[in-house]
């Protein structure tokens, strides 16, 4: 069995040719999409998050909406940008969306990726002390919040509170129990991977890779994922972790399908170069009949070592022609790779 959700950056734009042309297009169609998912029996709902573009920014308030509309499926993100975020905010935020979900928030979380703006996380009022980068920021915010999630008092009470407070020192409220085990650690690279095993989290394969060979992404991606296993064993942690890696798969099934997607372009993996000039690969995209995707689908090595796969929808196709993309990998595709 594989868990099988949808991963949605939630682009939109007021192009007539968009079905998402606003903000609260793109917002009210994630929540629609989450419930649709649901309803058809997918396993999660994961959404890309992005400042300063037309894209899910703030993610609490669409993952509590989504967690009040739905009764089982995930919840989650893949990536929350830790350059940005306050940790002690965002751990309030982070337990209110939980418990909001009855504890089914998946949280992925990273030092981040090349953005529309030149350091966009100064403007949110952040910037590395002298000597750290802003990959080491990330990674900082990400320890404090890692701590705080774990539940335990560190505030000195006030002596004379507006309120009661519980005896001894305080934590941040509201805490939600077994959070800290559902947070995910995007890595592009195979050090990142060992890192955040090290820390406890799980593992968000990411959709990029650093180049560390000259093997094909989806090799790269699965020695990453046994790198990381290796070093959850060596913690020492008790607990089974969690690993995902996310595709672009379509199951050609109608004209409408093959209209949009049958024309494989991409059917070859990608080079290309972040910011600072540094290569990554970038894997394919599936698109075929059921019976030639399911053949495609075995080779790939990332895939067969993850125990979630997260479909990247088309957002701006309408929520349900992407109800329909999820239906058809759930209904056609899984069933034979013996996800199903």
């Amino acid at each position: 069995m594989k868990k099988i959700g949808f991963l949605s950056f939630g682009h939109w734009t007021p192009s007539p040719q968009s079905q998402t042309r606003s903000a609260s297009d793109a917002l009210l169609q994630s929540i629609d999409l989450a419930v649709a998912a649901e309803e058809l029996g997918a396993d999660g709902a994961y959404f890309r998050v992005h400042h300063f573009a037309r894209q899910l920014g703030s993610p609490f308030p669409l993952l509590a909406a989504c967690g009040a509309k739905t009764k089982r499926i995930e919840i989650g993100t893949a990536v929350i940008d830790m350059r940005y975020e306050n940790p002690m905010y965002m751990a309030e935020d982070a337990g209110a969306a939980d418990l909001i979900a009855g504890g089914r928030l998946q949280l992925g979380i990273s030092r981040g990726s090349p953005e529309q703006v030149i350091d966009g996380w100064r403007h949110f009022g952040y910037a590395p002390p002298e000597g750290m980068s802003d990959a080491e920021m990330a990674r900082h915010h990400t320890e404090v919040l890692l701590d705080v999630l774990r539940g335990e008092g560190f505030a000195r009470p006030n002596a004379s509170p507006m309120f009661p407070n519980p005896p001894g020192l305080i934590r941040l409220e509201p805490h939600s129990e077994g959070l800290r085990d559902r947070i995910w650690w995007g890595a592009s690279s195979n050090a990142t991977a060992v890192w955040g095993a090290k820390l406890g989290m799980n593992l968000q394969s990411s959709t990029l890779k650093i180049v560390e060979s000259d093997k094909p992404f989806h090799v790269q991606q699965a020695e990453q994922i046994r790198a990381f296993h290796a070093a959850w064993k060596e913690a020492g942690h008790t607990r089974a972790p969690r690993t995902s890696v996310s595709r672009s798969i379509f199951a050609l099934v109608d004209d409408r399908d093959r209209a949009y997607f049958g024309r494989g372009e991409k059917d070859g993996d990608q080079i290309g170069f972040l910011g600072d000039n540094t290569r990554a690969i970038f894997g394919r995209s599936y698109a075929a009949e059921p019976d030639v995707l399911i053949e495609q689908l075995k080779q790939d090595e990332a895939i067969a070592e993850a125990d979630t796969l997260l479909l990247t929808v088309p957002n701006q196709l309408g929520v349900d022609y992407n109800a329909h993309v999820i239906e058809m990998i759930l209904k056609h595709v899984a069933p034979g790779l013996g996800w199903r």
